[in-house]
């Protein structure tokens, strides 16, 4: 056997046994931390509708965004796009928020829309803001330009 096709194949050994062990971590990662995962999000639903229920749907943004400002990151993006998704559901109509929010397949007017935003609430730096967005999105598609 050739010396170029035995290193080949011991790097793609080593590949896989990489692959494989990160695959073992996120799943003994998951296992230990899934009941509390699952009970913040649980938290977060019940915080959401209960804010919404006494809110607009701007209110619903805007303490979303307030939330996410006090602790940002990838968890708090994932946490306030939750708490900003059953907000919104549960919140009363503002009148014309739906008017400017583009609809998600809309990918460059999308995109623009979520940078300006990001702009509009100090937030033009951060790399998870964007992400902030879509329960917005989501809300006056399938809700909010029907209810308005």
């Amino acid at each position: 056997m050739p010396g170029w096709l035995k290193a080949l194949l011991i790097v793609a050994i080593v590949v896989v046994l990489v692959v494989v062990g990160v695959v073992g971590a996120g799943v003994f990662w998951w296992m230990r931390n899934k009941d509390a995962l699952m009970g913040r999000a649980k938290e977060i639903v019940a915080e959401g509708k209960d804010f919404g229920s006494h809110s607009d749907n701007q209110g619903c943004v805007d303490e979303g965004l307030s939330r996410y400002k006090k602790d940002p990151g990838f968890g708090s993006a994932i946490s306030n796009s939750i708490f900003m998704k059953t907000c919104l559901a549960a919140s009363k109509p503002t009148p014309g928020f739906c008017d400017s929010v583009p609809k998600t397949r809309e990918f460059m007017k999308s995109g623009q829309w979520r940078i300006e935003q990001c702009q509009h609430y100090d937030l033009r730096n951060d790399q998870y803001c964007q992400q902030l967005w879509q329960p917005v999105q989501d809300y006056c598609e399938h809700r909010g330009r029907n209810t308005e």
